[in-house]
């Protein structure tokens, strides 16, 4: 059976064709679905005998809360239950310029990266273009806030699942649909330099977030196994090709890790290989994982860092943590889930 949730109102057109259904169908079917309907007979205003006959060819699926936890200063982290029995995390963060909602692209992940929660245990599967998406609508409904911004760096490498996560985008950025705009979106990748070239041909206006976290091979090496394939120069290379193709300004994503990337040397070099580029630096305290033994930089060290910046003129946003008392590391209550089950 096909995934309802996944087709563009164009394709649903096609498939209600081959049902003997008018296309215009199409677009009142999409509405529905992005409302969040947990099946066809919700959908009031169509046909009785068109939704038997949707319900025979298409399956639609809507995610279950397991866990839900509340931050003091207004972050949500949802558990979600698919369904096939997995589960993946959003988080809903609230901001003076409105709400976000980090989602997952995949269940679990096989990048192997040091300081993450999400790839222990490896990569489970790709999730749908539509199991994406329902992480947006269901995360508003769930807290009953209007999505605006979209951020894909939950569990998983969004390049990794290349393709479900480019339906996604086309799916969320509808008109008819969510309709939110590609420039509210940012999409992170650990820097596989091939996908970041197929996506800047494609002319998306989304924000590409890299996470660099090391200016240098032998420091990320240790911390990002992906760094192997090429290492930072070809991924620096990589982003200058998206640059001149897009226009679009990168953000570099960098988490201060105690006594391993966080000197005033790390800094120095890290000024020097964005030098003339355009860019922004994320920078945030690592949010620890107990079972990768690294520690979030301490803030002398992080003093040192930042002087070390602020001397070479980099521009950078000291990112502040949210969720601090909830696991706000992507995969941590996903693997709370694993261990106790």
């Amino acid at each position: 059976m096909i995934d309802v949730k996944s087709l563009l109102p164009d394709e649903l057109g096609v498939e209600l064709q081959n049902l003997g259904e008018p296309r215009y169908r199409a677009k009142q079917l999409f509405s529905w679905l992005s409302r969040g309907v947990r099946s066809f007979d919700e959908m009031s205003d169509m046909p009785k005998a068109l939704r038997a006959k949707l319900s025979e060819v298409f399956t639609l699926n809507a995610p279950r809360i397991l866990r839900r936890q509340d931050s003091s200063d207004g972050t949500v982290k949802l558990l979600w239950e698919l369904a096939d029995g997995e589960s993946v995390e959003s988080v809903v963060m609230v901001y003076k310029h409105g709400v976000t909602v980090c989602v997952s692209t995949q269940v679990g992940c096989r990048m192997g990266c040091a300081f993450c929660a999400s790839t222990l245990g490896g990569l489970r599967r790709n999730l749908t273009a539509g199991e994406i998406l329902d992480q947006v609508i269901f995360s508003g409904i769930e807290t009953g806030q209007r999505i605006s911004n979209i951020v894909l760096m939950g569990i998983g490498e969004p390049l990794d699942n290349f393709d479900n996560v480019l339906q996604f985008l086309k799916l969320v950025s509808h008109g008819d649909g969510l309709n939110v705009g590609m420039r509210h979106i940012s999409l992170s990748t650990c820097g596989l330099h091939e996908n970041i070239d197929k996506l800047a041909h494609l002319g998306l206006q989304l924000t590409l977030s890299v996470s660099l976290h090391a200016p240098d091979d032998e420091t990320r090496g240790k911390l990002m196994p992906v760094n192997a394939h090429g290492g930072v120069a070809a991924l620096m290379d990589a982003c200058r090709r998206y640059f001149d193709t897009t226009g679009r300004r990168i953000s570099f994503e960098y988490a201060l890790v105690n006594g391993v990337n966080d000197t005033p040397e790390h800094a120095s070099r890290l000024a020097h290989l964005l030098h003339g580029a355009p860019y922004h630096v994320n920078l945030i305290l690592l949010n620890e994982v107990a079972e990768r033994g690294l520690k979030p930089s301490t803030s002398s060290r992080v003093k040192a860092f930042t002087d070390e910046l602020d001397r070479r003129h980099v521009n950078y946003t000291f990112r502040r943590r949210l969720g601090l008392d909830i696991d706000a590391a992507c995969g941590q209550l996903r693997r709370q889930l694993t261990i106790n089950s």
